[in-house]
Order: structure tokens, then C-alpha cells, then sequence
């Protein structure tokens, strides 16, 4: 049986291509999420001139080659050889520095990065968080930064439909998962509470949260995306995004 890991390995190897075609507009720049929210007006990871950053679950690299683009030594991570393939076929920046790595077991040393971020990316499919957060703050220094956007824990309870306001999923209900005909694992997603981030960053994790972000939706924002929609996040909140100091 494909392990959580292995089956979304496999997921966005086979999706990576039909990703990149409905999503042209945000996979093109360093947005932290659906809201379209820009780290150029964020500035969720503070003077990145000359640091040293890692992107955690970076797809196809945006985030990352817009941080090169800025003095800084930024390098990104994913978990699909295809996503990074997409990096690679764009002209302005065919040599950004990546590697194919799962969040559970980073091949990296200890202390060497002043940020970790992720916009988006590993965390909403791995199962055990403690050991993702805990690789995180090993590669971070101490007294590093670690930003990271996901689903808002609000939007689990709604289906798919992005003009659908009835909840239909319980809010603690902790997994999503898919499998083939064969009972085979083919998709894995998992669910926190506010609750259960708090605790698994500042509790038992080595991160102090220094703020909670919920981007509202721009009113010129028309684009329809997954459960995001202009009609939904004129109401509720689609991402939570944490900003965090390791206190390792």
C-alpha cells in the first residue's frame, strides 16, 4: 500500500501539466495564495537581501525564482519530479537551484537557512505535521523565520463547488483520501483545526506563532479557483497564513 507520501507523489507527477494550464496567472510570480496576495506588497518574510531561504513544496519554483530576482539565496523543494520540470522550461530562470525531497526527511544540514516558506505547498498533504515542522526547524536556524499559507480550517466543511455556501464536512473530520479500484492510495489530503495548528507549531513544535493572516478577497478579483470564488471569499476567509519565529 502506497504510503500518504508516495500516492501524492504520484498525484501531481500525473497532474502537474493540467495544474500548470488552469493556473498560468498565479503559478507566474510569488503569491502567497488564491487571493492573489503578492509578497511584494505582503512582505511576509521581511529584507530577504542576501539570506538564506528555503521554499518548502515549491511546485515549479515561482516563489523561489522571484526571490533570486531579489538577491536572495533561495532554494526550493518539492516532492514531484514533474512540478520541478515545469521550473526548468522557463527562460528566465532554467538553473534555479532545486531538488526532489519530501518534507519528512529533508536532505539538507541543520541551521542552514535564515527563512523557510511555503505558499501553498507540502503541508496540507502530509499526515504526521509534527515530523514535517520538526525537519523544518532543523534546517532553520535558531531565530529563523518560517511563514507558510494553507487551506483556511473554515473551508474543509464546504464541498469542492465554489458557488456551493452549505457545509457538508465536518469541521473534524481529519482526512481526505482517494483511492483506485484495487483499494490503492492515490490521493492524500489532511485537515487541522486552529487548534490543532496551534498545538502542533507552539506546543509540541518548536515555533513561536508571531501572527495569523487571513487575506480577504480583492473586490477587482474574479477568478473562480478549486473552493475559491469571489462569492465565497466576500464571506469567509479561503487561507490562514502563519508567521512564525523558530525557537529551537
Amino acid at each position: 500500500m502506497p504510503t500518504p507520501s508516495q500516492a501524492n507523489e504520484r498525484f501531481w507527477d500525473a497532474d502537474s501539466a493540467s495544474y500548470h494550464l488552469s493556473h498560468p496567472d498565479y503559478l507566474a510570480d510569488f503569491y502567497w495564495c488564491p487571493e492573489m496576495l503578492h509578497e511584494k506588497d505582503a512582505h511576509l518574510l521581511g529584507d530577504t537581501t542576501g539570506k538564506r531561504i528555503l521554499e518548502v513544496g515549491c511546485g515549479s519554483a515561482a516563489c523561489t525564482r522571484w526571490l533570486h530576482g531579489r538577491s536572495a539565496l533561495a532554494l526550493g523543494f518539492d516532492i514531484s519530479r514533474s512540478m520541478l520540470g515545469h521550473a526548468a522550461t522557463r527562460k528566465q530562470s532554467p538553473d534555479l537551484p532545486l531538488v526532489q525531497a519530501d518534507v519528512l526527511n529533508i536532505p539538507l544540514a541543520s541551521n542552514s537557512f535564515d527563512i523557510a516558506f511555503s505558499a501553498f505547498g507540502a503541508l496540507p498533504f502530509v499526515q504526521d505535521i509534527d515530523h514535517a515542522l520538526a525537519e523544518i526547524s532543523r534546517v532553520t536556524r535558531p531565530g529563523g523565520r518560517f511563514v507558510f499559507s494553507v487551506n483556511h480550517p473554515m473551508r474543509w466543511i464546504f464541498p469542492d463547488d465554489p458557488g456551493e455556501l452549505t457545509a457538508s464536512v465536518s469541521y473534524f473530520e481529519r482526512s481526505y483520501l482517494e483511492h483506485d479500484d484495487a483499494g490503492e492510495l492515490t490521493y492524500a489530503e489532511f485537515h487541522r483545526t486552529l487548534g490543532d495548528w496551534f498545538r502542533a507549531l507552539q506546543m509540541r513544535g518548536s515555533f513561536l506563532i508571531e501572527d495569523v493572516i487571513e487575506p480577504e478577497w480583492p473586490p477587482e478579483l474574479s477568478t473562480e479557483w478549486g473552493q475559491w470564488s469571489p462569492l465565497r471569499g466576500g464571506i469567509f476567509p479561503g487561507t490562514i497564513i502563519f508567521s512564525c519565529t523558530n525557537m529551537k
